[in-house]
């Protein structure tokens, strides 16, 4: 039996980190983090976030390299389509509602995460 580790556990393992490492940058700014990987068959909101009246749905991007380019690249348009669904779906299903919605996206690379707000 081999001790290594498949590549989707690895990809999943990072991707976890980043969601950490996000999560942590949104609350040291006064953010509650309301949701983590809330998944529908529909697909999946990494973080959901709120402050001040506003609520924040964050799609985090993890890489340890821009080989195939920046992470905040990997979420184009049908992507946003399907944040933007999930995150009616999501309030919908808890009831949460700020007066004011805002999609950022969190690209993490190393331990630095740089946020794009309103970045759809």
């Amino acid at each position: 039996m081999s001790d290594r580790v498949s590549p989707a556990d690895r990809r999943a393992a990072l991707g976890r980190r980043g969601e950490q490492l996000a999560a942590g940058w949104y609350r040291r700014r006064g953010y509650e983090v309301l949701a983590r990987n809330w998944s529908t068959r529909n697909g999946e909101l990494d973080l959901v976030v709120a402050r001040r009246g506003e609520l924040v749905f964050c799609e985090v991007k993890t890489r340890t390299s821009r080989r195939f380019g920046h992470p905040v690249e990997a979420v184009h348009a049908a992507k946003q389509r399907r944040i933007r669904q999930l995150a009616l779906q999501w309030m919908a299903a808890t009831g949460v509602h700020r007066s004011r919605l805002r999609f950022d996206v969190a690209a993490v690379e190393g331990r630095r995460v740089t946020v794009w707000r309103g970045a759809f």
